[in-house]
């Protein structure tokens, strides 16, 4: 199992037997044996609250950890027929999205009848060409969800006017309702009655409680107890907002800017109560005001997590920084005194040998978690596509940096980049080699993603090697810059449900080889209906290969799977890649019915008598 380490209240639900109630230095978790299955999977994502702890493992199951199952000492599995794509569980709900844009959820407030049951409320918007989530976020007693068209909707309980709506006409709802259009981000806190949406064009709303200040609008509107109307947020720090996450009495927003030398840098702005909570100020602050510590100084962020009244924040240098709250020892300090202002935590030695930016934090109520994870996918595609490129399983080429770290890379795409030339993927090598991990990154992300915010300097080590296709670059760039929205994903329509893909993916297994996507989607619809016949498991084998360019070994191929992905893969011409579906198809056919021949001649055999020898005996006559 990969580390994932745990501090904090571990009881109500007990998360690591034979261990005392309050853990106040962070300690290894390791499921038990009877979910022996689970523990060889790698951990996507933990969410947790009072509610309980959610793990996700990269296979797409998830298992739980309640407050209510308690006397059972032992998580249970989440029963989704679907794969899991993320979960995330509030004070009072928790809600599943899966792979295949679905929603489901449970908790008093969704489902009053029986609290402990999932349902589907995805299929309870109204719109009907609204149903496919791309991202959810739970609130205290709340959950939000955005679609793929880009709106905004609530469930639950509008106790504070989180919905967006006043409280006393709707104190709340059991179906999901539209709170605002054109939002390319939702962010709330596990344990928050409050919300901010982000539209397209960087603008923020919030609405909810406001009790301390923490929807951020300012001296002038401190008093105001519930923000019952979504309201723009004036004097946001400027740069581009990466997130906002929130606890009860304080809200904190990670914003992107440019250094001196071109380098993106992150910062931390907060507001809300100073008071037993993880400000990171000894002041009150009713609008986002930077966190400064010299902790930060020379660091960049790469993660934070925001509890009840507790903050954890991860940095480039490998430190843990905490403040707020204490209670139960969840800062990880060893102690249970409350820290107004940051300090950092130390950690027993984790297994680095990857990129850091790959460890990801978790708080809760009561708890924290700090958890290894090769992938953690997010709402934006850039940011998602360049995670994608670099999950093992998808990669096989690797680089190593003069620190010894190793990045992990696609060669597919690598080898268009660079003029299709091994020599330049051994120039590449040659310069990462000599370069830091962080250095590392931007070269790999200006390859895979045409970011142009990386360092002059460092760009002009790569131009040479970097090949340009005009045509192509303008589509990347396109799509990259949102210029248009809806050209972000490609939609397959099969037996009335739809499947998301991230167009430029297509484009990299199609367009960037034959010229072929582009011409199938002239009708800008960016909707086919060729799939709609496909079996469930011809078209997961079709989307993996589109993915990873290999198929998994524990699929077993039939020749009705072969024809049926041949009708389909044509259509898009994807069959003339390198290397050819059919071909490995068939080979894995060829090579799974040898074996399944071998197995029954070994099964006959056993079934044989075994051959007797006979024997000889030997008889002594005497004269």
């Amino acid at each position: 199992m990969n580390d994932c380490l745990f501090f904090g209240r571990n009881e109500y639900p007990i998360i690591i037997k034979n261990k005392p109630n309050i853990i106040t230095k962070p300690i290894q978790l390791k499921f038990e044996n009877e979910n022996e299955n689970e523990n060889e999977k790698q951990i996507k994502q933990i969410s947790t609250s009072d509610f309980g702890t959610i793990f996700l493992f990269e296979n797409g199951k998830a298992i739980e950890y309640l407050k209510e199952n308690n006397s059972k000492q032992n998580p249970e599995k989440i029963q989704i027929e679907e794969n899991i794509q993320k979960v995330t569980i509030g004070d009072y709900n928790e809600a599943i999205l899966t792979k295949e844009g679905n929603v489901f959820a449970k908790g008093k407030d969704i489902n009053p009848d029986n609290p402990n049951k999932f349902i589907n409320i995805s299929s309870l918007i109204e719109d009907t060409n609204d149903r496919i989530i791309q991202d959810i976020v739970s609130g205290s007693i709340s959950i939000y969800l955005l679609t793929s068209n880009q709106n905004a909707y609530g469930i639950g309980s509008n106790r504070f006017g989180q919905l967006g709506f006043d409280s006393e006409t709707l104190p709340k709802t059991e179906k999901p309702i539209l709170m605002m259009k054109n939002v390319s981000k939702i962010f709330s806190g596990n344990s928050s009655n409050h919300v901010f949406l982000l539209n397209s064009i960087q603008e923020l709303f919030g609405c909810g409680s406001n009790y301390y200040g923490q929807v951020g609008l300012g001296e002038s509107r401190k008093q105001e107890r519930k923000i019952q109307k979504l309201t723009k947020i004036q004097n946001i720090p400027k740069g581009k907002i990466i997130d906002i996450q929130s606890g009860w009495p304080h809200s904190i927003m990670l914003i992107e800017n440019e250094d001196q030398n071109q380098n993106p840098k992150r910062k931390l702005y907060s507001c809300g109560s100073k008071y037993n909570n993880g400000l990171g100020k000894n002041e009150n602050a009713y609008e986002f005001t930077e966190i400064k510590s010299s902790l930060f100084e020379n660091d960049d962020i790469l993660d934070f997590s925001v509890g009840y009244e507790h903050t954890l924040v991860l940095t480039s240098n490998s430190k843990l920084i905490g403040f707020g709250d204490n209670d139960f020892g969840k800062l990880g300090t060893g102690n249970t005194k409350q820290q107004l202002i940051p300090i950092q935590i130390k950690l027993p030695k984790l297994r680095f040998n990857e990129n850091i930016s790959n460890y990801h934090l978790s708080c809760g109520d009561y708890s924290s978690f700090l958890y290894y994870s090769p992938s953690s996918f997010s709402s934006n595609l850039e940011e998602d596509l360049i995670k994608l490129f670099r999950r093992k399983e998808f990669c096989d080429i690797s680089f190593k940096t003069e620190n010894g770290e190793i990045i992990e890379a696609h060669k597919l795409i690598l080898k268009y980049r660079l003029n299709q030339n091994e020599n330049e993927i051994e120039k590449l090598q040659e310069i990462i080699s000599k370069k830091s991990i962080k250095e590392s990154n931007q070269i790999f992300e200006m390859i895979y993603s045409n970011n142009s915010k990386i360092n002059p300097k460092l760009y002009s080590e790569i131009k040479e090697i970097i090949n340009s296709n005009e045509k192509i670059e303008e589509t990347m760039k396109r799509i990259y810059l949102n210029e248009n929205e809806n050209e972000k994903d490609f939609i397959i329509e099969r037996k009335e449900k739809k499947y998301k893909f991230p167009k430029l993916i297509l484009i990299m297994r199609s367009e960037l080889y034959r010229g072929m996507f582009l011409s199938v989607t002239e009708d800008k619809s960016n909707k086919v209906t060729d799939y709609s016949e496909l079996s469930n498991k011809s078209f997961q084998i079709f989307e993996y290969w589109i993915y990873s360019n290999q198929i998994k070994d524990e699929i077993q191929i039939t020749q009705e799977i072969i024809n049926e992905i041949k009708t389909g893969i044509d259509y898009f011409q994807l069959n003339q890649t390198n290397p050819n579906l059919f071909d490995l198809l068939i080979n894995k056919f060829n090579n799974q019915n040898q074996n399944n021949k071998k197995e029954k001649i070994q099964k006959e055999r056993k079934k044989r008598k075994p051959f007797l020898e006979k024997e000889i005996i030997k008889i002594k006559i005497k004269n």
